[in-house]
């Protein structure tokens, strides 16, 4: 029997994004690459026909994003943006549809991101809880002063997702399982 061993490299590329590939190899062979997408959440949530955005430094400046953020090690979905709502907002969240899963990367030399994107309801807002780093302020704007700062939207998921959710793309929570730690 040959005993494999796995290793974890980090890159960094000159715009300060990370990518993580996995190793395999056997004594002094390398066998194969994994390759590991970045996985986020995010949420599209709305009032009184308005959507709460996020806006955050960036790499290239400031920009609006929906509350998202990166899973973190063995957290579920639902947990996720839970956290990272109210870390980038204030506000409790409930989820009550994943309204699609996405797979973007903004070009061969950047990190790929698969998204989960959640709708739902936010209630019992905490207006003296410090957000996030790098998280500037929060607003609530309609689909129309977003798509004028279409330009300044983080990625093109932010306005994808948007446009998803006011199709009517729903679909129930139930689909996504967590099968961590069984």
């Amino acid at each position: 029997m040959v005993k494999s061993y796995k290793f974890n490299l980090h890159t960094h590329n000159s715009n300060k994004s990370s990518r993580m590939l996995s190793f395999f190899y056997t004594k002094s062979k390398v066998m194969h690459m994994v390759w590991k997408p970045h996985v986020t959440v995010a949420a599209v949530i709305e009032q009184d026909a308005r959507f709460l955005v996020v806006e955050e430094h960036t790499p290239d400046g400031l920009a609006f994003n929906q509350p998202a953020g990166h899973l973190e090690e063995g957290e579920d979905f639902i947990s996720a943006i839970k956290r990272e709502v109210l870390e980038e907002t204030g506000w409790q969240f409930t989820p009550q549809h994943v309204i699609s899963v996405q797979l973007w990367r903004k070009d061969v030399t950047m990190p790929t991101f698969l998204r989960v994107c959640f709708s739902g309801q936010v209630h019992s807002h905490n207006p003296l809880q410090a957000l996030d780093t790098g998280i500037v302020a929060t607003h609530w704007l309609s689909y129309q002063q977003l798509m004028a700062e279409e330009i300044k939207l983080r990625s093109p998921l932010v306005l994808t997702c948007l446009e998803e959710y006011l199709n009517g793309h729903r679909y129930p929570l139930s689909m996504l399982k967590s099968l961590l730690n069984q």
